[in-house]
């Protein structure tokens, strides 16, 4: 049976260690938005230019719900790391997920800032490769700070809240 999971939270909450967790339990495929801006789109990045980003992020988002379709469509299972810092963004590929027929799960992962703040220094320190894309300074966690907006109970309506 196909499944759909949307993995969101803020900043250095775990998201990506808690979705390889998940991708090995489950026997999921697994997309990280991470590494898919790193490879394409940090050498171009030359400022912290929130529109540049997010431009970029919605081009990796269209391929990776192009692929994500097929895997849904085989009855697979997907995990989508994308971060999801808004409702519209979650919205979006739910939409998506419900038009083939599935509904789709969000978990939600959180942790308090002074942690999350801890794991993203650790994470810049160790660069493990399972985890790491690049480096979050602290001038980009705090511009992310205030743009995430935490999902709602009718959000959550199927999925979960997890704090690892």
């Amino acid at each position: 049976m196909a499944r759909m999971i949307l993995v969101c939270g803020p900043t250095g909450a775990g998201k990506t260690t808690y979705s390889l967790s998940l991708a090995n339990e489950l026997g999921a495929v697994r997309f990280s938005i991470d590494p898919w801006m790193q490879t394409l789109y940090s050498k171009d990045m030359v400022s912290l230019d929130y529109s540049w980003m997010i431009e970029r992020v919605e081009r990796c988002y269209a391929q990776i719900w192009e692929v994500s379709k097929q895997i849904l469509m085989l009855e697979g299972i997907v995990i989508l790391d994308l971060g999801f810092t808004t409702r519209e963004q979650r919205a979006a590929f739910a939409d998506k997920a419900r038009a083939l027929g599935i509904e789709p799960e969000l978990h939600f992962v959180d942790a308090p800032k002074a942690l999350r703040k801890q794991r993203v220094s650790q994470r810049n320190a160790e660069k493990d490769p399972a985890v790491y894309s690049f480096e979050v300074t602290d001038m980009m966690f705090n511009f992310m700070e205030p743009r995430f907006e935490v999902p709602d109970q009718a959000e959550l309506k199927f999925g979960c809240k997890v704090e690892p």
